[in-house]
């Protein structure tokens, strides 16, 4: 046992897009370019974090992995999967490393294994890796025990074991190896959750296991996209923004996460940093509508049983039957607290467990269900009896309460208010909920539900409309702009023709728009409660270029949508928000995104013809 050799890293921190994401449906890890795991959580993407590098590049934590000499890397998808490639290219060869958790045909692996196998293409390459995990977000400590070439490391919560096909050296914290691979040569490098009483094993045959695996994740992967019925113009991007939706669920419960990280921030050295790994309501609605659209049923199901688990139907909390969000399993308590000991992404402090926004009031929330359920009825199969009574009772208690403030879609943090959305949103589900009553003869308050629904389109018509602004507003008794307005003409509530509607437009995009990047609206003359600035919201862009669409500017829509297809990183991947420089800020991947794209791509093919 000697010391650990030194990081020869020289970018203490990868840009956000500078990512690829590989996961088996429970969990993920962000691989970097340089070949890092700079982030993963075990067992469960609201785990405490194994690696969070990335959150902090000296007590988070990482797994390294990659040449030793001067290297080029590229990285790519094999194709159809979520198998990510890591190539390096030096003066004396070609080597990469394939990284994948193996999934089970049931769509979730009995075991949670990381696997990264080494294969030298052509030529001598010499490599290093390192592996060192840092557990319970950095805070807890653990120990390391070796067996010939695995080791094992144990903390109070979780016991790690590394098997390897390479000896190993070690210290108290850490693992590494070092060695070098000729042509045609491999080496792999797994990483599973044992028990602690398990002692680390050597698998003799682990190079003939890791190629069993590889086929089979491959495998899975290709057989759930040969499900997708898209077969537009854009088609990578949409197949990745699918395969991408895929990762963010959780296949033991149903839920999908709004992304798989933490804290990465809205703008560097901001306070905008949030826990996304949870389920909201809304980003999962809206990610079943996208993935009913490409002929995926599976997600749908298995989301709206998630929902009839956790909904209560009596309405008793702050948010009514609904919460804005839960965790992956459905608990409801997801306490908020800062992570002081980590410094944050290049220093963007606090990092954030738990999110706050949890016990909000968000009447948007029942409309996005509501249209994925009306969704699920129509293209996926007729909603059950029990579904019906549901759905019922979400309806009743939106006629009653759709008339309060709320903190809005966007979550603020700066009191409540009346804002167009939520109204809006209120309208579509009381809109879908009839539509199916009417379709499948169910039995419902349509003397009571219709009315309602009348109202609220009326009081959005008088009181949302800005003569002044000759637009519709962020909210009543103001003037502010905001982007989410774009769902107007999406949910069917305008025409998309409407000249109220075409003089919004213009107007959003005079103010809110450029070169097709879309702010959310302006925090200065809507003061939302945060601090910092944020960058433009990149679900605002896909709602635009269908706004556009759906007006029929198909050549301002063509061209948007291919400007924001210049924004994904170099797999196809969108964070949350764009900077005014490009770079991608804020969790990542992120669903909301990859769903408007989804949606954006396939309306405008469709209008194209």
């Amino acid at each position: 046992m000697s010391g650990a050799p030194a990081q020869r890293k020289s970018v203490r921190y990868q840009p956000i897009a500078e990512h690829g994401v590989i996961g088996n449906l429970r969990t993920v890890a962000l691989v970097g370019t340089d070949g890092t795991i700079d982030w993963y959580c075990c067992p469960s993407f609201d785990s405490p974090s194994v690696f969070a590098a990335i959150l902090d590049a000296d007590r988070g934590g990482a797994f390294e992995l990659a040449a030793t000499v001067p290297a080029g890397t590229k990285q790519f998808y094999f194709p159809d999967t979520n198998v990510l490639i890591t190539r390096f290219f030096t003066e004396d060869g070609l080597g990469e490393i394939q990284d994948f958790m193996p999934v089970a045909d049931s769509g979730a692996s009995d075991r949670d294994r990381l696997i990264r196998r080494v294969v030298c293409v052509r030529g001598t390459i010499p490599f290093r890796a390192r592996v060192a995990p840092r557990f319970g977000y950095g805070a807890r400590s653990h120990t390391v025990r070796m067996l010939d070439r695995a080791a094992l490391f144990a903390s109070e919560e979780l016991t790690l074991t590394l098997t390897a096909t390479v000896p190993l050296e070690y210290d108290e914290k850490d693992v590494w190896a070092e060695f070098e691979l000729s042509q045609g040569e491999t080496t792999v490098f797994a990483l599973e959750q044992v028990s602690s009483e398990a002692p680390p094993r050597r698998c003799p045959h682990a190079e003939a296991e890791a190629e069993r695996e590889f086929t089979a994740t491959v495998a899975f992967w290709r057989r759930w996209l040969n499900q997708s019925r898209y077969r537009g113009r854009w088609r990578e991007m949409v197949h990745r923004s699918a395969l991408t939706l895929k990762l963010l669920t959780y296949a033991p419960t149903g839920a999908l996460v709004a992304a798989p990280t933490t804290s990465l921030p809205e703008q560097i050295g901001g306070g905008r940093n949030w826990d996304y790994r949870y389920v909201w309501v809304r980003d999962a609605a809206f990610a079943v509508y996208a993935l009913l659209r490409l002929g995926f049923t599976e997600e749908a199901e298995a989301f709206m049983g998630f929902l009839t688990r956790h909904t209560d139907r009596r309405g008793h909390g702050p948010s009514g039957p609904l919460q804005v969000m839960y965790g992956i399993d459905g608990r409801t308590g997801l306490p908020e607290r800062e992570l002081s000991h980590l410094e944050g992404y290049r220093g963007s402090a606090p990092v954030r467990v738990g999110n706050g926004a949890a016990t909000q009031l968000q009447l948007d929330i029942y409309g996005a269900l509501l249209d994925s359920v009306y969704l699920y009825d129509k293209w996926c199969r007729p909603i059950s009896s029990g579904h019906w009574r549901a759905v019922c009772a979400l309806v009743d208690w939106v006629c009653e309460h759709w008339d309060q403030p709320d903190e809005g879609v966007w979550e603020t943090r700066g009191g409540r208010k009346k804002f167009l959305y939520s109204h809006l949103m209120c309208w579509v589900a009381i809109d879908r909920a009839i539509r199916i009553a009417q379709h499948r003869s169910l039995p419902a308050e349509l003397g009571r539900w219709g009315p309602v629904r009348d109202a609220i389109y009326w009081r959005i018509m008088d009181k949302g409309w800005s003569p002044a602004r000759q637009a519709f507003v962020q909210h009543e008794d103001g003037d502010v702009l905001d982007a989410a307005v774009l769902m107007m003409p999406l949910t069917k509530f305008v025409s998309p023709s409407d000249p109220v509607w075409l003089s919004t437009l213009d107007t959003l995009g005079d103010e809110l728009v450029s070169d097709s990047l879309v702010w959310r609206y302006d925090p200065k003359a809507s003061p939302d409660g945060l601090e910092g600035e944020e960058g433009t919201f990149s679900i605002c862009s896909f709602w635009y270029v269908e706004a556009l669409t759906r007006a029929g500017r198909l050549n301002e829509a063509r061209l948007a949508f291919e400007k924001m297809l210049t924004y994904a990183n170099h797999l196809g991947l969108y964070a949350e928000e764009i900077s005014h420089t490009g770079e991608q800020q804020g969790n990542f991947p992120q669903a909301f995104t990859h769903l408007a794209l989804i949606s954006a791509a396939f309306n405008l093919d469709r209008a194209l013809g």
